[in-house]
């Protein structure tokens, strides 16, 4: 009887049904539309010249001197309706972070940008996974850099592999 009930009741990751190829393509294409990973935009930052996009911190003033991202633009997401005209060119995309996974402030920064017209992603892993990675920061004192957490940057920093 019990083998007969484990062989009707999907395990708990198929118990809902996966989405069709197509369905999952539109999905995940739409991610990687509003998305942007660290590495990715590490080495957009890295190479010569123009990234084509501005990378937004959007933390309070006292989070930013704690640490941020070299060459970021400080614009806390409560100030962007007054402030982003004066800082931000509306044709040039703009790339926003804030603390780290557990933190929505990053997202709220994008929406108050598309709310403003403009292109926007969101670095996913916020400044927290920039410091795991182990890329350089700033902070008040000058620039910093913390050896990368091997459970979040790849062994080979040249290459993650995905």
């Amino acid at each position: 009887m019990t083998s007969q009930l484990t062989a009707t009741v999907p395990n708990p990751v198929l118990r809902v049904p996966t989405a069709s190829p197509a369905a999952a393509a539109a999905y995940f294409g739409a991610l990687l539309a509003f998305h942007a990973d660290i590495s990715d935009v590490a080495a957009a930052l890295a190479a010569d010249g123009d990234p084509g996009f501005v990378l937004l911190d959007s933390r309070s003033t006292e989070s930013w001197d704690q640490g941020h991202v070299p060459g970021a633009v400080h614009l806390p997401t409560a100030l962007i309706p007054q402030q982003a005209r004066n800082l931000l060119d509306p044709a040039v995309p703009v790339v926003t972070y804030c603390w780290g996974p557990g933190c929505n402030g990053g997202t709220r920064a994008a929406l108050a940008l598309a709310e403003l017209g403009y292109q926007v992603k969101e670095m996913l892993g916020g400044f927290e996974y920039w410091v795991r990675e182990g890329f350089e920061f700033e902070t008040w004192e000058g620039r910093e850099r913390r050896d990368a957490d091997p459970l979040t940057a790849p062994v080979d920093p040249d290459d993650c592999g995905c």
